[in-house]
């Protein structure tokens, strides 16, 4: 998956990290829409065309996967992204590409390549 053009929901809990995150994705031509937090993440989608997203594990102390399953229901493509290394995900979601942090643009992209 090519990252030109698309809008992307990056879910990243830490300010300075998520600033990164974003700054990569728009020199890749993509319209990044961050959220610190699940809830803000399920509101931007609910008002908001999302064409793929990165998700933190780890947010707060809580997990992603309820987020991950919605975006599965809707259709949405993402990956997983953790500073904890090579995580460990649900059944679920064992095929979901993982990077690790911090961010890079090459495995950002070798990782949504892999959608």
């Amino acid at each position: 998956m090519k990252l030109e053009g698309l809008t992307i929901l990056a879910v990243e809990d830490e300010p300075v990290i998520s600033l990164v995150l974003e700054d990569l994705l728009e020199s890749c031509g993509a319209l990044a829409l961050v959220a610190e937090t699940i809830d803000q993440a399920e509101a931007l989608l609910d008002s908001m065309a999302i064409d793929a997203a990165i998700l933190d594990v780890n947010l707060q102390g809580r997990d992603s996967y309820p987020l991950a399953a919605l975006l599965a229901a809707r259709g949405v493509p993402f990956i997983f992204a953790t500073g904890y290394g090579d995580a460990l995900h649900p059944d679920a979601f064992a095929g979901v590409p993982t990077t690790a942090k911090p961010y890079n643009l090459v495995d950002l992209r070798a990782a949504f390549a892999k959608l």
